[in-house]
């Protein structure tokens, strides 16, 4: 059966991150759309953007389009733009996917699950740049989010990312009816995930989700890069019971 998949970014991307993943799922039959966040495209002002912004885009992204019964992916940090998004319009989902993503505990930012010496880093990168944001530094995105690319193919990536805003960051989330509520939920675990230590994705914030399908499988944190038609088969796989 056709799903309709609306694939959600991480830090420092845009929705072009999915383009790959996105083209095989079309080509497996799916409807397969990749909406990018206000302040992350090329030379789009991001002072003052904040997490409620992700999540009215991509609301309105869903209503616009009057998309129905959507399996909601989340890559990384997108995991909690799913998590509210999923409390604004939960008649228009039909199932929330966790693309080794964070899963937030209600009143808690993402910046509470990094490691407190990377979170005073990242405050003050955000303090020191002219509008709040914070760069990706290569040697960390090359050895710990796409340690299975050759370096030239990691360098093409990285260097289409662009600074983050602090603020989704270290905004305290209200997830409370995500909490309560029933939509069906997956968890994609990669196996050789760096970005966070082992163990901090999968088991530590897919428990999180209570009852979930868990699909796993093998790469990096990048992997709509490296293995976008195997993640392609992977979402599918997680997209039903």
């Amino acid at each position: 059966m056709p799903e309709t998949f609306v694939l959600l970014h991480g830090s420092w991307h845009g929705g072009w991150a999915w383009e790959p993943a996105a083209w095989c799922l079309r080509e497996l039959g799916h409807a397969a759309y990749a909406p990018t966040y206000p302040g992350h495209s090329p030379g789009a002002p991001r002072a003052g953007v904040t997490h409620d912004d992700y999540v009215a885009a991509v609301t309105r992204f869903i209503e616009g389009r009057d998309l129905r019964d959507v399996v909601l992916v989340g890559h990384s940090f997108g995991g909690s733009v799913v998590s509210r998004v999923s409390q604004v319009i939960p008649g228009r989902l039909k199932r929330l996917v966790f693309h080794t993503a964070f899963v937030v505990e209600d009143g808690t930012s993402v910046n509470d699950n990094l490691a407190p010496d990377q979170t005073v880093l990242f405050a003050q990168s955000a303090q020191a740049s002219p509008d709040n944001t914070v760069e990706c530094p290569w040697p960390v995105f090359r050895d710990l989010f796409i340690q299975d690319a050759s370096p030239q193919d990691a360098r093409s990536v990285w260097e289409r990312l662009v600074p983050q805003p602090f603020q989704p960051w270290d905004a305290r989330l209200d997830l409370a009816e995500f909490y309560r509520a029933g939509l069906p939920r997956s968890y994609i675990a990669v196996r050789d995930d760096r970005a966070l230590p082992e163990g901090a994705w999968h088991p530590g914030m897919s428990a999180r989700l209570g009852e979930f399908k868990l699909v796993e499988m093998d790469g990096s944190h990048e992997v709509m890069f490296t293995r976008p038609a195997e993640l392609a088969r992977k979402l599918v796989e997680a997209s039903h019971d």
